[in-house]
């Protein structure tokens, strides 16, 4: 960014300072001002600027925490550049254990935003004006929706070069070649030149330490690869590269029991659950149809027919299979 100036709600941030800065969303009916709280730490040397958001959704709670940890340990201070940090980017979400805003709208499906429109058009609005234009890189964290839970993985457009320098720097366990959702803050800041990857780990509302425990330290081995920090941990799982991927859908609407863990590769044929009717009328195992690792599960018991029990992904070891 060199000797640019950093304005983020008409706040100044120069080189060697750290600072919090607010933007105001909106008030709700109780005349209660919403802000969403950004914190700032900027290098004196020069470097990249890094934006770390969480809580689009308000109730994937995993990566707030991981921002929260960040910042809390002084990890967003880099000896390079600067780091940008949203722990919580939805506010009404988020008091609500809620994945939308009041209006019942997703934040990640209104973007670029409007001034003036619906509460989620605003916070896009904020996000798209006052953050994504002075940023290079970013990583947006989510967790797994609908109590399902996602075990730790990348999403990025993978025949971009830039997204697969990030997301190899970054090292999850899994790495998912995954389209542009339309409206969303990764295709809106595509748009800008600016790359964005997604971080999924965990299940919604409820905090999943290995998960947190992924992100913080993938955020930390991208922010050494971009020359931010000089140090940072090694990666405890070998990436995968997945390429393709399928769901298991429940055929009758029952009991689900899952028989395999959310990371683990199962072959095909494998038992991997069972649904059983509430009164003991049938029991129905659930086979996988192709060789590939669970990289999402549901936690949900009471499952009706189409339901997802399982999203199963697919690297080139599993293609050989």
């Amino acid at each position: 960014m060199g000797n640019k100036k950093l304005i983020i709600a008409k706040t100044e941030i120069k080189p060697g300072e750290v600072k919090e800065v607010d933007i105001n969303i909106a008030r709700l009916p109780s005349h209660t001002q919403i802000d969403t709280p950004i914190y700032i730490s900027r290098s004196k040397e020069d470097g990249p600027v890094l934006a770390l958001m969480a809580g689009m959704h308000g109730d994937e709670i995993n990566g707030t925490e991981i921002v929260r940890r960040i910042i809390d340990s002084g990890l967003h201070h880099p000896l390079r550049g600067t780091v940008i940090c949203i722990p919580i980017i939805n506010v009404y979400g988020f008091l609500n254990f809620s994945r939308d805003v009041p209006d019942g709208k997703d934040v990640n499906r209104s973007f670029p935003g409007s001034k003036s429109g619906s509460l989620a058009s605003r916070v896009a609005y904020h996000i798209t004006h006052e953050v994504i234009p002075n940023i290079d890189y970013g990583i947006d964290f989510h967790t797994g929706g609908a109590m399902r839970t996602n075990y730790p993985q990348v999403r990025a457009m993978l025949s971009d070069a830039k997204n697969v320098e990030l997301a190899n720097a970054f090292e999850a366990p899994f790495t998912l070649d995954a389209p542009f959702r339309p409206n969303s803050l990764r295709k809106e800041a595509s748009k800008k030149g600016k790359n964005i990857i997604v971080y999924e780990g965990g299940e919604s509302l409820r905090f999943d330490h290995h998960a947190i425990d992924e992100g913080i330290n993938g955020t930390l081995r991208l922010m050494k690869h971009l020359k931010m920090i000089d140090t940072a941990p090694a990666s405890k799982e070998p990436n995968k590269v997945i390429w393709t991927s399928s769901w298991i859908r429940a055929k009758h609407a029952g009991l689900f029991q899952s028989l395999v863990v959310s990371g683990q590769l199962v072959t095909k044929g494998d038992w991997v659950g069972t649904i059983t009717d509430p009164f003991g009328e049938f029991k129905e195992k659930v086979i996988a149809k192709e060789t590939a690792y669970v990289i999402g599960l549901n936690n949900i018991p009471v499952v009706n027919a189409g339901d997802a029990l399982m999203h199963l992904g697919m690297d080139n070891y599993c293609k050989l299979e």
